[in-house]
């Protein structure tokens, strides 16, 4: 009978993901005589030695992991990976956020998700990006990368005592969208080049975000590249330049829903790789998490990377 690694991050919205563990994961894998190693992250940084502890450690292939967590439990421990073709990833979803398990069909029900893993879904290849800084540093990503606004939004809910008290009440997407409300007025903007894979270099100027999506979602449920297909081996990027601050609000709400591609000042591109020279600095994130400003990046997409989990 085959092993499981069960990645937990106790702080996971706020503290649910230990109840959640403790409450419905741990006796589902009890019911159903699940042979599985457990394993807590404690502090940042631990999710990624733990994922290169299981990689070394293991003897079994596939690697069969499941992680629960939020997006950047599960973006952080991708980090830690080697191997990752022969890595078969289970999801339950305890973050605030949630665009993975959104773009990836997996319920919120915790006993669902795990119907997922154990019962009745099955392994899919999934892509997964990579983003470069000046200086050789790289950061992976299953869901979507950007610079700018949307990193911008993410920078400032990471500190935000807002996404934990609408955490609590299980409204935790409205941290991202009361956030990006107060960014649209806030929100550095410059100009430079966008660089496709094929050669095309594209100038814009007063560029307020580019996002490069694997999946259709981001920021919590944002659709702003509906088309994204996680294992066509290409990035759907929206960028947004030279807009009006009324017009972004007025996008806002469309992206929820993936309709907002027809206002001047939106444009889509699709692409397996792409680079960034902007005039000044801008937060970049990476599956919702952000380490730092640049002016300058790359990123690629390496296609059927790793397996998932899906419905």
């Amino acid at each position: 009978m085959a092993r499981y690694h069960i990645v937990i991050n106790p702080a996971a919205r706020t503290g649910s993901g230990k109840i959640m563990w403790e409450e419905k994961v741990r006796p589902y894998l009890r019911r159903h005589n699940i042979m599985y190693k457990a394993w807590f992250s404690t502090a940042k940084g631990d999710l990624i030695r733990i994922a290169g502890d299981i990689c070394s450690s293991e003897i079994e292939r596939p690697i069969r992991i499941v992680v629960l967590g939020g997006d950047g439990t599960m973006n952080e421990f991708i980090q830690g990976l080697h191997g990752t073709r022969d890595i078969v990833i289970g999801y339950v979803p305890t973050g605030s956020g949630n665009d993975l398990a959104r773009g990836l069909g997996i319920p919120a029900d915790t006993n669902q998700a795990l119907d997922i893993i154990f019962r009745t879904g099955h392994p899919s290849l999934m892509d997964m990006g990579s983003l470069t800084y000046p200086g050789g540093n790289t950061r992976r990503f299953l869901v979507s990368c950007g610079m700018g606004f949307d990193a911008a939004v993410c920078e400032e809910a990471m500190h935000s005592s807002l996404k934990g008290s609408l955490n609590k009440l299980k409204l935790g997407k409205l941290t991202y969208l009361s956030i990006a409300i107060k960014q649209i007025f806030t929100a550095g903007r410059t100009d430079g080049t966008l660089t496709l894979g094929d050669g095309r270099e594209i100038p814009f100027s007063k560029l307020l975000f580019i996002a490069g999506m694997n999946q259709r979602y981001e920021g919590g449920g944002f659709e702003f590249c509906p088309g994204a297909q996680d294992n066509d081996g290409f990035l759907d990027l929206c960028m947004v330049q030279n807009i009006s601050k009324g017009r972004v609000l007025i996008s806002l709400p469309l992206a929820l829903k993936g309709k907002h591609l027809h206002i001047r000042g939106i444009s889509t591109y699709r692409t397996d790789s792409f680079e960034i020279r902007t005039k000044e600095p801008l937060w970049v994130h990476t599956d919702g998490e952000v380490a730092q400003k640049t002016d300058a990046l790359s990123v690629r997409i390496e296609k059927h990377a790793i397996h998932i989990m899906r419905p």
